[in-house]
């Protein structure tokens, strides 16, 4: 999946760009935005970006077993540097937003209404493989207004809080993310991992 090129580049990339809506099923049949060649989120209103396949298959339940939790998982790098992230076999994903803080940061802090820069490592729980990497591309990517609808809803509630400097990893249920739909390359009711570095705040 990380070899197709720049097709699946601008999907994936597209798909923090998702016009989020408080119903998850409404938002997960958007479709990703268009590439973002210049690392800014794209408006709510234009085009989607072409992608060669339809989202996989739903995928299949990763364990019967207890629920696992953000602190189960296994993150490894410092902060500034591409992450690499261990997803647990042994337990099913959490079924709520969780967050954990890695480094905390000294910056200001992530509110409604902040503009970010940051980079992020997006890993599928249910396959344990990287969907898409801004430390690969080596740009940022741009929320221009947290909690306004540019970004999926786990991203606009799991960034708040975030200090400038800070590394937190985000475990996003379905639900807060594509649901039942899926979106391009991420099969429906995937839950979805962020590593994400807070490289620069302002405002909120």
């Amino acid at each position: 999946m990380r070899d197709v090129g720049k097709i699946m580049i601008g999907a994936l990339v597209g798909l923090l760009s998702l016009t989020a809506c408080a119903n998850s099923e409404r938002a997960s049949t958007q479709p990703p935005g268009d590439p973002v060649v210049t690392g800014k989120a794209r408006p709510a209103s234009t085009t989607a970006a072409p992608t060669t396949s339809a989202p996989p298959s739903s995928i299949q339940s990763v364990s019967s077993g207890p629920q696992c939790s953000v602190d189960d998982l296994l993150v490894e790098g410092a902060p500034g540097a591409q992450p690499k992230v261990t997803v647990p076999k042994v337990c099913a994903p959490p079924n709520q937003l969780q967050s954990k803080d890695l480094v905390e940061g000294t910056g200001p802090v992530i509110k409604v209404g902040s503009g970010v820069q940051a980079n992020y490592e997006l890993v599928t729980w249910s396959n344990g493989q990287v969907a898409d990497s801004s430390f690969e591309r080596g740009q940022p990517f741009t929320v221009n207004s947290v909690g306004q609808r540019e970004v999926i809803q786990g991203w606009d509630d799991g960034l708040q809080g975030m200090k400038q400097g800070g590394r937190r990893v985000l475990v996003i249920p379905p639900d807060k993310a594509y649901g039942s739909k899926g979106s391009g390359p991420i099969a429906p009711g995937e839950t979805l991992v962020f590593v994400v570095d807070a490289v620069q705040v302002a405002g909120g």
